[in-house]
């Protein structure tokens, strides 16, 4: 077996498939394709490669070039066209509740004014590292790896930049090296002013989840976000009612301090698939400021967020 054969045969139970390889004068050339592999593994799988044609018969010098297939990741966007609908507590706890599914998901916390998904997802002060102008987002213990302008100014920071700067920030976000991700969560920012219509022109999510109360002002907001996806022909996926009646804790009487149905009747009349309900409970609230959102559990809220990414990967299987 000649040298070529060798190094050959020795990468191929490393590298399978991935190794293109080249060898001449004592100097091996290869090619190494890492599509798909996140960061930590491709520079792994790139140390074992090297590691193994430098032990090689006749290997005097060894190059390798890793290269990879641009992914087509698919964007979902999280938007409720009014503040204070719980609308990042939904997409944090729908991104984890995804991932347990098996989807490789990352989040993105496009609401760059009000970014509240670091402390939703226990990753405060940790700021994102960059490689090459390419923000790497911080992994989180959900299996989540995040993104948000809450891991680079400081807690308390008042973030004023104009339209074009936080618009900036945002694609440097949506275009990180997101690694072995296939759907990237965005929470949105609340409204349809000009950061959300950047960023739906320029990223063009494959859908979007509108997230509402069951109170009427909530629901004219949520419609204007439905209208705003419809002008730029992003599909919307469905209608999420939040803060959907409340069970006292003593007497366990529901009662529905922002009404009920509204949102599912509003989805109907829209003709859109009303995709669940969550209840008001201080359990969900508390869990979730805490760091410590119900969906990574396995009670009932965890359920109710379990449901929601059912019809949310039912669509993404169809081809949504």
């Amino acid at each position: 077996m000649n040298d070529v054969h060798s190094l050959k045969a020795a990468l191929a139970p490393i590298a399978a498939d991935r190794a293109t390889v080249r060898f001449e004068g004592g100097k091996a050339s290869i090619v190494l394709d890492v599509t798909g592999l996140g960061k930590a593994a491709s520079e792994e799988l790139e140390a074992d490669v090297r590691r193994t044609a430098e032990a090689s018969p006749g290997v005097t010098e060894v190059r390798v070039l890793l290269t990879s297939e641009r992914r087509t990741r698919r964007l979902i966007a999280v938007g409720s066209g009014k503040g204070g609908v719980g609308k990042s507590t939904v997409a944090a706890n729908l991104a984890i509740a995804l991932a347990r599914r098996g989807r490789r998901v990352g989040l993105v916390d496009a609401d760059i004014y009000g970014p509240s998904q670091t402390r939703l997802l226990a990753v405060d002060g940790i700021r994102p590292q960059a490689r090459e102008k390419t923000l790497i987002p911080v992994e989180t213990k959900f299996g989540v790896p995040l993104l948000s302008m809450g891991g680079l100014v400081p807690e308390g920071q008042a973030i004023a930049w104009r339209g074009s700067m936080a618009g900036g920030a945002l694609g440097q976000m949506v275009d990180a090296d997101w690694g072995d991700a296939e759907i990237l969560i965005l929470d949105l920012p609340p409204g349809t002013g000009d950061l959300q219509l950047t960023m739906v022109q320029k990223h063009k999510p494959a859908g979007a989840i509108i997230v509402s109360t069951p109170q009427d002002l909530a629901l004219i907001d949520a419609t204007r976000a439905i209208d705003l996806f419809a002008k730029v022909n992003v599909p919307v996926i469905g209608v999420i009612e939040n803060m959907s009646g409340y069970a006292c804790p003593h007497c366990g009487e529901i009662s529905d301090p922002f009404g009920s149905g509204g949102a599912e009747a509003a989805a109907g009349r829209m003709g859109l698939p009303f995709l669940g309900r969550v209840p008001l409970e201080l359990a969900i609230r508390t869990a979730s400021d805490a760091g410590d959102p119900p969906a990574a559990g396995n009670g009932p809220h965890a359920e109710t967020f379990a449901a929601l990414a059912a019809r949310l990967d039912d669509w993404l299987t169809a081809g949504g």
